[in-house]
């Protein structure tokens, strides 16, 4: 399991290791099993070679490239490894959701649209060991892949997966109960009320959307349902090419993905 600590950096059958190349195109993502050989634009690798080996270690392909044997990041382990039948949350907005809406340790988020569980991931992961990520979606083939998803990382036991439909059922919690919710539905405004009710004083909803017009929207909804303090996100990120003769902004960069709505609870 990935967010788990590989014993004395030690690779077992089963774990999943990033073997490094050197080349920036030379990078994959595998399942370590007996017997097993994977292919690589530099040759072959043999599993085998690889189970007992420390991490930062090497292996050689076939053809007698180097690589180097490492640990997969969650971002890493989610983009090779999640499928993803929807539109799905990135890093970028993630992290600032999270770090923004003081979501942490303990703590109890609501998600309506699991989507293919990116945002519950992410949520799964900083709500642990003690809280919870309860997550509602109204189509039962999305949440299914969600769940497979989350549960490859082994997060699933700090999410509680819900099919309702929240625009004509509600929420099924009590009032001030949970610490923050995120929304990453076609027409969130019709949910202010609930998200309202169920929210803790001082708290945040937060809207993930796609489209201006819906922001739009949600700016003229909001005060009628309680809320305050608005505010509307935008997050770009651009990396860089990482090789000194070459230090230059990447050709391709993912810019807009969605606008970012937080409304406090006061």
């Amino acid at each position: 399991m990935i967010i788990e600590k590989f014993p004395e950096d030690i690779v077992r059958e089963g774990d999943y290791v990033l073997l490094v190349g050197a080349s920036e195109k030379l990078r994959l993502i595998v399942r370590v099993e007996k017997g097993k050989v994977v292919s690589t634009i530099r040759g072959n690798v043999r599993l085998d070679d690889i189970i007992g080996k420390e991490l930062g270690s090497k292996v050689r392909t076939s053809l007698g490239e180097e690589l180097t044997i490492t640990r997969p990041s969650i971002e890493e382990f989610m983009l090779e490894k999640y499928d993803r039948p929807t539109q799905v949350i990135y890093l970028k907005d993630a992290a600032y959701i999270i770090l923004k809406a003081e979501i942490g340790p303990g703590c109890t988020v609501v998600e309506a649209g699991s989507g293919s569980g990116f945002m519950t991931t992410f949520l799964a992961l900083h709500v642990q060991p003690n809280g919870k990520v309860i997550s509602y979606d109204v189509r039962r083939e999305f949440q299914e892949v969600a769940m497979r998803n989350v549960k490859m990382l082994g997060l699933d036991k700090f999410v509680e997966f819900k099919i309702r439909d929240v625009i004509k059922e509600g929420f099924d919690l009590p009032d001030k109960s949970v610490d923050a919710v995120i929304l990453d539905m076609a027409k969130p405004w019709e949910v202010l009320s609930e998200a309202y009710r169920v929210l803790k004083h001082g708290r945040y909803l937060v809207l993930y959307l796609p489209s201006i017009l819906q922001v739009d929207k949600v700016l003229r909804e909001y005060r009628k349902h309680g809320f305050a303090d608005p505010e509307v996100v935008e997050v770009l990120v651009r990396k860089w090419k990482p090789v000194s003769e070459e230090l230059r902004p990447d050709t391709w960069m993912i810019a807009h993905t969605g606008f970012l709505v937080f409304l406090r609870k006061p």
